[in-house]
């Protein structure tokens, strides 16, 4: 009898997902997905050459959902003691791109053969988990002083990442701090106080950043409305508006292409970072509206996950994971309309490329295995907000 109650626990344990998995989550990740697939399309069918990108992403979807599987199954309790070992190993992998050649004057790429990587990508969860295993029962942090440890391991990382330079993926670190700070219990007027100091070591940042990521960000102040089109850092930026205005309210799927000009079209790295400008013009303003409420859908599933989650380390998780996914949305959505400067930060789940994916997919099954295990723990309260 105890080997048949084995093989049917064997059997019937994968239906436990069913239950408990955040199956509205997943919705939201499904829906954002084929809106990358459309945009990669898109974008390969104005530049002439389809199919190439659209199977990779193809590939690294499935892959990237193996990937989410993987972590998803095993209480994410067991990463706790393994946090600061792949903060460690994300480290060194940030230090290790600069014993490859540059790729278009940056130094962002681990490449072993026909594979290549991208270790900025693969920081962010695991500065996430990091974050997590530090802040758990302690309450150093509630102090002014105390928010010096968890500052500087967010920095670290922030500045290997600004050097390569990849300024786009530095800017994510300092939001997703504070907001897993405000949910780990520090107080308002130490996060208020941390922001100004923020704020004066701007100045240090800038002179971090080299000349290509420093016309960027001026390049804001020199918007034009039309006219004739800019040669300078202000192109990308145009072109992008440009793009996106020739989508109407309807986009052409529906309305049809309003010009047959194809280089009226043209918007740079219009399958990565400018995915939205594409998917403007292919579905319209109704297309953006469901981009943005997609990423509303995930992110607000993804704090439920942590206010419905009792123990610490799994809220965090969650809180973090959030974060990530509303920041980098959020910017790369900017950039695109002139609200932030262009860098070259991906949309998550929508733009191409195999590192984001596969560490959206980490980030995703740690989303998911919370979600699964709303358990408590009996100890302190880590999370009591005392402004």
């Amino acid at each position: 009898m105890f080997p048949a109650t084995l093989a049917h626990r064997r059997w019937t344990a994968p239906t436990r997902w069913l239950p408990s998995a955040p199956w509205l989550l997943i919705a939201a990740v499904a829906g954002l997905t084929l809106l990358g697939w459309l945009g990669i399309a898109r974008s390969e069918e104005l530049a002439g050459a389809p199919g190439r990108y659209f199977a990779r992403q193809t590939v690294w979807t499935f892959l990237a959902a193996g990937v989410m599987t993987v972590v998803a199954a095993p209480n994410y309790r067991r990463f706790l003691p393994w946090a600061y070992v792949a903060f460690g190993l994300s480290l060194l992998l940030l230090v290790a791109v600069y014993a490859f050649p540059p790729v278009n004057g940056a130094q962002r790429w681990l490449r072993l053969g026909p594979i290549s990587a991208q270790p900025s990508e693969f920081a962010k969860p695991a500065c996430v988990v990091a974050l997590a295993r530090y802040l758990i029962y302690r309450d150093s942090y509630r102090r002014l002083v105390g928010l010096a440890a968890p500052l500087g391991l967010v920095f670290v990382p922030m500045l290997l990442v600004l050097k390569e330079p990849d300024l786009g993926a530095a800017l994510v670190y300092l939001p997703v701090l504070f907001l897993m700070l405000y949910a780990a219990g520090a107080r308002r007027r130490h996060l208020a106080l941390l922001a100004l100091a923020a704020v004066m070591t701007l100045p240090l940042i800038w002179s971090q950043m080299s000349r290509e990521q420093r016309s960027r960000v001026t390049a804001l102040a020199e918007q034009t409305g039309g006219g004739e089109t800019p040669t300078d850092d202000g192109y990308h930026l145009h072109q992008a508006k440009q793009v996106m205005a020739l989508g109407g309210r309807w986009g052409s799927l529906l309305a049809g292409e309003p010009v047959s000009d194809r280089s009226a079209y043209f918007v740079p790295e219009a399958r990565t970072d400018s995915i939205v400008s594409v998917l403007v013009e292919r579905l319209g303003l109704w297309g953006l509206a469901l981009l943005l409420t997609l990423f509303a859908l995930l992110v607000g599933e993804g704090l439920r996950i942590a206010r419905a989650t009792q123990e610490p380390f799994g809220r965090l998780i969650a809180v973090g994971v959030s974060a990530l996914f509303a920041v980098q949305a959020a910017i790369n959505a900017g950039m695109m309309v002139g609200l932030a400067p262009i860098t070259g930060l991906a949309l998550p789940l929508v733009s191409y490329g195999g590192s984001s994916l596969v560490a959206n997919g980490v980030c995703l099954g740690l989303l998911v295995n919370v979600a699964r295990r709303p358990g408590y723990e009996i100890g302190p309260e880590p999370f009591q907000f005392d402004p």
